[in-house]
């Protein structure tokens, strides 16, 4: 009986070991998750790539489902129609959460919240990414600087998956509902996963000065105004009347 009570108390010991161990490296290996942002292109319509890699649990997330919360600042747009096109060619797979003015310059815009939907990166293991075209608003003048700084926040990581060993390593994220994808609006329960601290991307916006103002307008009214003459001397020109 002692015999059997001390190897009963021996793998007590071992499983209870081994599941803190399990628990404390799922743990640290979410915490391990790198993510990668850049800001692709130049000029007013640009590429925001987004990648996460889980480099020390690759082979549990299989199967999994990643989701980037992306807050889009006044000075940035997504363009809802070709977003709809990208999803139809199985692109990029972006929810919006608010109606979008695309019109609508940086002063009179608002700020949106972007729900991004990565895929499996086939070239690397382990590692899900995304690539968003984002749009540079018009901005006013200003009086003093060339150009006008747009801060892109580091986004929030939501993880789910359909089996629940990753969401027990994970197990002291909190949960967020959200809809399950783009297609599928239903809510899905998502754990917030941290990451290494990313930096926030800064857009440079080329702005004019006010002082060139008043030089632009009449520029651009004389312009105009000569272009309407040339086209109204033509159209006299060549007339031909109907009734």
């Amino acid at each position: 009986a002692v015999m059997y009570s001390d190897k009963l108390f021996l793998l007590f010991t071992v499983t209870l070991q081994f599941c803190l161990v399990v628990n404390e490296g799922g743990e640290a290996a979410c915490q391990e998750a790198t993510v990668i942002r850049e800001i692709l292109n130049n000029g007013f319509h640009r590429d925001l790539l987004i990648k996460v890699e889980f480099a020390t649990i690759s082979e549990h997330i299989a199967g999994c489902k990643v989701m980037f919360k992306e807050h889009l600042p006044k000075g940035l747009y997504v363009d809802p129609y070709q977003l709809a096109s990208l999803q139809q060619h199985n692109v990029t797979e972006v929810l919006l959460l608010d109606p979008i003015d695309v019109e609508a310059p940086e002063y009179l815009s608002l700020e949106y919240t972007l729900l991004v939907y990565a895929k499996p990166d086939p070239k690397c293991g382990g590692c899900f990414s995304a690539t968003v075209p984002i749009h540079i608003r018009y901005h006013q003048p200003s009086k003093q600087y060339k150009e006008a700084l747009v801060n892109l926040l580091s986004p929030r990581l939501l993880v789910r998956c359909n089996t629940d060993l990753l969401m027990e390593m994970c197990q002291r994220y909190p949960e967020e509902d959200a809809p399950c994808s783009v297609r599928d609006r239903t809510s899905c329960h998502w754990k917030d996963v941290l990451f290494k601290p990313v930096p926030e991307l800064v857009v440079r916006v080329p702005v004019g000065l006010k002082e060139h103002e008043l030089v632009v307008g009449t520029v651009t009214f004389l312009v105009t105004l000569l272009s309407s003459v040339l086209v109204l001397a033509a159209v006299w020109k060549h007339r031909q009347f109907y009734i």
